[in-house]
Order: C-alpha cells, then structure tokens, then sequence
C-alpha cells in the first residue's frame, strides 16, 4: 500500500498538468490567402458571376433553383445554366467536374469546395468564386443559416473548411 501511494500521487499530478485550449478574443479571425492576382477573369465568367450576385439574399430552400429559395449547388447549377454551361446538380457531382486548380491560381468563375461537418474532409459545400485580390478570395454560396451570401476564404471558418477549386469555364 505504501509503494502505491506515490505512483497514485504521480498520476494524479501528471493528469492535473494538462493544457488548456486558448480562445480568442476576437469574433472573427482572418487568414491571408496567397493568390496569383495577374490573371483576368474571362467576360464569360464576369458575366456568370454577375448573374450569380443577382440572387444575394435569397434563402435558403434545400434543393431549390429559384428565387424562392436555393440551396448551394442549386446556385451553381441554375447560374451556369443560365449561360449554356451544364453542370451536375449536386455538390458531389460537381467536386469530380472540370479541373482541379490550386488555390493561388483561382480566378472569378472557379468553383471552391468545402467540408463543413466536424472531423470531416468530405464535401458538402461549393461557392463560385467572386473576386480576388492580394491575400484574399471572395465566394458566393447558399448559406443554409444566411441565404445566398458573398464570404471570404480570409475568414477563419471557411479557411480552414476549404478543400479545393475547380475550373469548369
């Protein structure tokens, strides 16, 4: 009982000297995104894009394509088919479509993809790219909290949910 009683009193202070998790103060964390801002957006892709932005602000409806509420592959389909570019419907469908394009060499028109479950790198999310700059990339999606909304990979929660780009222009 004596020889245990030290190895008991170790154990106890050993599992006493775990680190705590450290919270930031601040609401929104920013990360800087470096990009290749040399390449211009084709007139196609400015011109789906501007389509896209005429739906900001619709809500969010899972499965819809209108209007009335859509969800974010449902923008991606209904706005590229709009200008002749047939897509898949589903997010799933358009992660294997187009080619794969590093995130330094997105440009407007890209599609970026996103896995927003916890502990999870599956794809469940996809964005048109909107704008870039220095440090930073701009998107269109469907939240399912917010509607359709313009974000940006420079915020905490979508940098580290990206998973990849493609290019279907």
């Amino acid at each position: 009982m004596k020889q245990l009683l030290p190895i008991l009193f170790l154990l106890l202070l050993a599992s006493s000297c775990k680190s705590k998790k450290s919270y930031s103060s601040k609401k929104r964390q920013t990360h800087t995104v470096k990009v290749n801002t040399t390449a211009k957006p084709t007139a196609e892709a400015e011109t789906i894009v501007k389509y896209a932005k005429t739906f900001d602000g619709t809500r969010y409806k899972y499965g819809g394509t209108t209007k009335k509420g859509m969800d974010c592959s449902g923008l991606i389909y209904t706005t590229y088919k709009r200008h002749n570019v047939n897509l898949p419907r589903t997010t799933s469908g358009l992660q294997g479509t187009g080619d794969w394009v590093d995130i330094k060499e997105v440009n407007v028109g890209d599609l970026v993809f996103f896995a927003t479950k916890k502990n999870s790198r599956k794809v469940n999310h996809v964005g048109i790219v909107t704008d870039v700059r220095t440090g930073n990339v701009e998107f269109i999606h469907a939240s399912s909290s917010r509607g359709v909304m313009i974000s940006s990979l420079a915020e905490k929660y979508w940098y580290f949910s990206f998973v990849q780009a493609r290019r279907v222009l």
